[in-house]
């Protein structure tokens, strides 16, 4: 054997130094140091190893909620989504008119409303739609203080899970078209990974006429998020020839779920 440096070792030195390292090898091992594998942790009962979570993962603590205002390519599909507040006979034509026509739309609710009319939640998840958060009393929540943020966004949060057994699919700003990083964060830690905004706006809430939401809604595109009311008449008076609208250009309207799933 040849050493680092080029020098011949003779081979009954070699043959002393190896039987020295492994007396060293027992020692370590009789003194408990030397290293052992792991023993692998067996799964849960009942769960095979390459059982799929059954539940979204959570956010890393403290990172921000992502924040989705439309869908790149992909299918012809829209994502209809309605600020849940206003007369529940109201929001219960819309749902009802969406849902006979084969549309399924997302409500984005306020706790209040969902507080004095209870039968709203069930309303919309019976008629095929989804439910997700848009605070407890629809203040504009990017400009309130952190803590007055959380209580907006985890009230309403407990409301909805009181009523349907689950926090719903999403959180949404309200007063706002854009969450601000401290209230994703805060979204995010309520158990909402995804923020979910908007690339059209109706403008329904501003009752500008049946045209003109029409009109409105007509820049959506495959993958656009739209923002709409439940609580304003023009808006149900709408919905046949948004409708129209949207089937004429091949577009058809899905859950946010469905549209980023």
């Amino acid at each position: 054997m040849t050493t680092h440096d080029g020098v011949r070792m003779p081979r009954r030195r070699l043959l002393r130094l190896g039987a020295g390292l492994a007396g060293l090898a027992g020692v370590a091992a009789a003194c408990g140091t030397a290293p052992s594998a792991p023993t692998p942790t067996p799964p849960p009962s009942g769960v095979p190893p390459s059982a799929p979570p059954t539940t979204r993962p959570s956010a890393v603590p403290g990172a921000p909620a992502a924040e989705v205002e439309r869908r790149t390519g992909g299918r012809p599909e829209v994502a209809l989504t309605f600020h849940g507040a206003g007369d529940p006979g109201l929001a219960k034509k819309v749902l009802t008119a969406l849902h006979d026509r084969g549309a399924a739309v997302t409500v984005l609710a306020v706790g209040t409303w969902l507080q004095q009319s209870p039968d709203s939640a069930r309303t919309v998840t019976d008629l095929g739609h989804e439910l997700g958060n848009h605070t407890w009393s629809h203040l504009d929540v990017d400009a309130l203080p952190e803590a007055a943020a959380r209580t907006e966004i985890e009230k309403c949060r407990d409301r909805i899970a009181a009523l349907t057994g689950g926090p719903g699919a999403f959180f949404r700003p309200s007063q706002a078209q854009h969450a601000t990083a401290r209230v994703r964060v805060l979204a995010a830690a309520a158990g909402y990974p995804t923020v979910l905004s908007y690339d059209v706006d109706s403008r329904d809430f501003t009752d500008p006429g049946v045209d003109a939401i029409r009109r409105n809604v007509r820049s959506a595109t495959a993958g656009s998020v739209v923002s709409m009311h439940l609580g304003h008449p023009e808006t149900l008076q709408a919905i046949p020839g948004l409708l129209d609208d949207l089937a004429a250009r091949g577009l058809r309207p899905v859950t946010a779920t469905q549209l980023f799933a």
